[in-house]
């Protein structure tokens, strides 16, 4: 099979997945995430997947191309997506809902673990070389996290800090929403 015959058959599948979409529940949890321009092969389905376990309400996918669902194992038809076509779209929505926002970076100022969540909490991933699509000075609202880190690698693969933060969201929430 060429490489064109690939990405078409890709392509279909997330054409498909997306229109099933429209049908995804919120999870039983308050927090969202956002993708903010991350790229869209490797990393985007496997938070999908994470973002499904961890019952997230929405997935916010910015500037995202077409990906292969196939990685997110059906998560993607399950967890309600919004596809702003920019940040400042997304941000204006959720402040209007009334949610806090927190993007994840190597040098955040509060390290996660050290901060309680609001029920209502967004979690804001960059793109994994150029970081957020944003200039941070113009949302001064939005709050920085970090991962604390011990060893000498500069950062996490941000599908493991996606799931990292979405677990310590629940953790604080306790058992009262699981199933």
């Amino acid at each position: 099979m060429t490489r064109k015959q690939t990405f078409k058959q890709i392509e279909t599948r997330y054409r498909k997945d997306r229109q099933r979409n429209a049908l995804a529940q919120p999870g039983q949890h308050e927090f969202i995430v956002v993708l903010d321009q991350l790229k869209a092969s490797y990393n985007v389905p496997k938070i999908l997947r994470s973002a499904e376990a961890f019952g997230a309400a929405e997935i916010h996918l910015i500037n995202i191309g077409v990906f292969d669902p196939g990685p997110s194992k059906g998560s993607f038809r399950k967890v309600p997506a919004k596809f702003p076509d920019t940040f400042s779209a997304s941000y204006d929505d959720l402040v209007k809902r009334g949610y806090a926002i927190y993007l994840l970076e190597a040098d955040g100022e509060a390290s996660l673990g050290k901060v309680a969540f609001p029920q209502k909490s967004v979690f804001v991933f960059g793109h994994e070389e150029f970081g957020p699509s944003f200039d941070q000075r113009d949302f001064p609202e939005i709050k920085t996290l970090k991962i604390p880190q011990y060893g000498k690698v500069e950062s996490l693969n941000v599908s493991n800090a996606a799931s990292i933060v979405m677990f310590e969201y629940v953790r604080q929430r306790g058992d009262s929403q699981t199933g």
